[in-house]
């Protein structure tokens, strides 16, 4: 039997148009999708499409034959909202390929992963330890930013889904480009904040990229929201390039959560943003 779990994130710190095409840094929080892969008959076999994919790919990419799998059964655990932009389908997808390589007794390098995760759809940075500024659509590494502790990030998920093909079939590129003297800031900034472990830098790359988000798919209430983040003085907002989660970066130790959370439902009258969530902004990567 072998495991492996992947994070969720709460959309990306910053994604859009970098270096000459749209690239992101994801932002993982301790939300976990896992995966376990046994020769075990009374474990069922759970796993959706893109999973199912994502394993018989691993079997090919180890040179293991379709016989060698033939009584395995594979298990996917996961409450990550699906097509909120919380990278529910990458956890599946990732967790899926490395439990599966750990089943045959290999572990998949961060690199493989990102070109086989991508090789099936567009990926989401969650499978990085480190903070990491990813080519999403090709899997290539553009630029590995390090480490920061963990903040505190409470999820709004509201009823509206979008899968992130539908995302990406959208005329987005001339927005993208149009913002993209803002997101090359927004990735300084981002940069600074990990290397000087600051981090109201980071919430302020966040913001940054999350109104030029505005342009491309806008999410209800995001002034409104913003500006409380602003009255409060909380670290920032971030949020679902491709997707409807928003995300309220604070620091437990010195924000009251209550009080935000009772600012946004009076922000929120209609409850369009049905459900908080709190979250830790976390260290990425495979478990």
């Amino acid at each position: 039997m072998a495991k492996a779990s992947c994070p969720a994130s709460c959309g990306e710190l910053i994604q859009g148009w970098i270096g000459g095409n749209e690239k992101l840094v994801s932002c993982p929080i301790d939300w976990f999708a896992t995966v376990e892969v046994s020769r075990n008959p009374d474990l069922p076999t759970n796993i959706g499409f893109m999973a199912r994919k994502a394993f018989a790919l691993t079997l090919t990419f180890l040179g293991q034959s379709e016989e060698a799998a033939q009584d395995l059964s594979v298990h996917v655990e996961s409450t990550i909202p699906k097509a909120k932009g919380m990278a529910s389908s990458t956890a599946d997808i990732a967790a899926t390929m490395m439990a599966t390589a750990r089943y045959f007794n290999r572990e998949l390098t961060e690199v493989e992963l990102a070109h086989l995760c991508a090789s099936l759809e567009p990926t989401d940075g969650t499978i990085f330890k480190e903070l990491t500024l990813f080519d999403h659509n090709q899997g290539e590494v553009i630029e590995t930013l390090g480490d920061i502790d963990p903040i505190n990030v409470l999820v709004l998920e509201s009823s509206i889904s979008l899968e992130t093909a539908d995302y990406h079939r959208m005329r987005r590129y001339e927005t993208l480009q149009a913002s993209a003297d803002q997101l090359e800031k927004a990735h300084r900034l981002l940069r600074s904040a990990v290397h000087e472990q600051d981090k109201a830098l980071l919430g302020e790359a966040a913001t940054l990229s999350a109104i030029e988000s505005q342009k491309v798919l806008p999410k209800p209430l995001f002034y409104s929201l913003l500006d409380m983040v602003e009255r409060q003085g909380l670290y920032g907002i971030n949020l679902a390039h491709s997707g409807s989660v928003i995300g309220i970066l604070y620091d437990e130790s010195r924000h009251d959560v209550e009080k935000i959370a009772q600012q946004i439902r009076q922000i929120d009258v209609l409850g369009f943003y049905h459900s908080q969530h709190r979250q830790k902004m976390i260290q990425g990567g495979l478990r």
